[in-house]
């Protein structure tokens, strides 16, 4: 069953502001060769034909289907509901395959993000971060009062769940005085030392549960947490047991089913394992969001597909996630011996977490030989990425693997979307 029904995806005009396009045909006069979305993705044009010029990233079609029908596996099997954290993307499509999958929702992290989701019709939406900012709150008073208000209000959009934390007595006053005719649904946040927002302990927790639950503005669901700043796996361990305290403890507090949420990319293995415990009406929503693109880097490294000793319940992980995203550049300058200069910057790839990674060479004229495994990058400035390495020359293309999906996708406003022939299927539009 369509989980959210159609998702209001707008069809994206590709034209001479897209990074990464080239315009195809020019028809007469005024035209200036720009394409809808649905043209680029007609499925005659490959990434190498001229349609594209260097860089761009590009998202494999099969590694984006698998990782989202893995995860999808994953929480039916360990009784998880899914809310995909949508700030790695922001694109309304992935959005829709995710949730045609079997998501739950959609988690965001700010207030401009919920208000793209509520856009394109995202029928769920977990906030899974404090919001204070009143304006903000008025609208999204407004937006949850359309169904229950006159007829006048009513409008042709889907119904609208959402969801926020809050972590502080002043933040349940400000939910509260902004409240409409719906209160804001709110899942307190356990936070640790030295970690982001949320609670420090149960006691601080519990004051703002039971302020939450005395509210007339704040319908108390649940708690939540993020153990993804957690050195380790034991550290992890023992702060998603004590989210199962604070979930036992705030318990009496809610009406009706108890909402407990954490979870990203690198331990959603031990949040089944951990939260398997909690028993009753309670529904326990996992939130990765980087899984759906993998990467060479930091995931890869850190996912519980691959990472040593890891297991749920006592069963071995089945399955694996795929890297989906490749930015393919050229090579531009050959200036020494052992350095290539590579027309890729830091406004084309993330560089927060690890430098991206050759994944293949593409010779611009005759074979090589040269292999990916011998060429390292090891600088990215504003337009250039440096690599050491011997034999490539002027005009090679090669493709990068990236590290952290999450500040790729905020550097490209449309994607091409490839079979694994590199024929362009589908084009990704973001929302940043």
């Amino acid at each position: 069953m369509d989980v959210a029904g159609r998702l209001d995806l707008p069809d994206l005009q590709v034209d001479w502001r897209t990074k990464g396009f080239l315009p195809i045909e020019v028809r007469g006069p005024g035209d200036d060769g720009s394409l809808t979305g649905g043209g680029v993705a007609a499925g005659d044009r490959s990434l190498f034909d001229g349609s594209f010029t260097w860089p761009i990233m590009v998202a494999k079609r099969s590694a984006l289907d698998h990782n989202i029908a893995t995860l999808a596996r994953f929480s039916r099997e360990h009784g998880l509901a899914l809310a995909p954290h949508g700030k790695t993307t922001m694109a309304p499509a992935l959005f829709q395959a995710q949730l045609d999958a079997g998501a739950w929702g959609i988690s965001v992290a700010t207030a401009a993000q919920v208000r793209i989701c509520r856009q394109v019709g995202v029928p769920r939406v977990l906030l899974a971060n404090e919001i204070l900012d009143g304006g903000a709150l008025r609208w999204l008073a407004h937006e949850l009062g359309r169904d229950v208000g006159d007829a006048g209000e009513q409008d042709a959009r889907q119904p609208f769940d959402f969801l926020c934390f809050v972590d502080s007595l002043e933040g349940v006053r400000i939910l509260d005085e902004h409240a409409g005719a719906v209160p804001f649904g709110v899942l307190v946040e356990l936070g640790h030392t030295g970690g982001r927002s949320g609670c420090r302990g149960l006691p601080e927790l519990m004051k703002v549960a039971q302020a939450a639950s005395e509210a007339k503005g704040v319908r108390l669901a649940g708690v939540a947490c993020y153990e993804g700043t957690q050195p380790g796996a034991e550290e992890v361990r023992a702060f998603l047991r004590e989210l199962v305290k604070a979930a036992e403890t705030v318990a009496p507090l809610v009406e009706g089913e108890l909402i407990v949420s954490a979870g990203g990319s690198a331990w959603f293995d031990l949040v089944a394992d951990e939260l398997a415990s909690l028993a009753g009406e309670v529904l326990v929503i996992l939130r990765s969001g980087a899984y759906i693109a993998h990467d060479e880097g930091f995931y890869r490294e850190r996912t519980p597909y691959t990472r040593s000793g890891s297991r749920v319940a006592g069963a071995e992980m089945r399955g694996e996630l795929l890297p989906a995203l490749e930015v393919w550049a050229q090579v531009l300058s050959v200036p020494e011996p052992g350095l290539t200069l590579v027309g890729m910057g830091k406004r084309d790839v993330p560089y927060d977490l690890d430098l991206p990674v050759v994944r293949a060479v593409r010779p611009a004229a005759r074979p090589s030989g040269v292999k990916p495994q011998d060429l390292t990058v090891v600088k990215i400035t504003d337009q250039h990425a440096y690599l050491t390495g011997e034999g490539l020359r002027p005009g090679d293309l090669l493709s990068f693997g990236i590290s952290h999906p999450c500040t790729a996708f905020d550097k490209w406003r449309a994607i091409p979307v490839v079979d694994d022939d590199y024929a362009v299927i589908d084009l990704i539009n973001t929302y940043f």
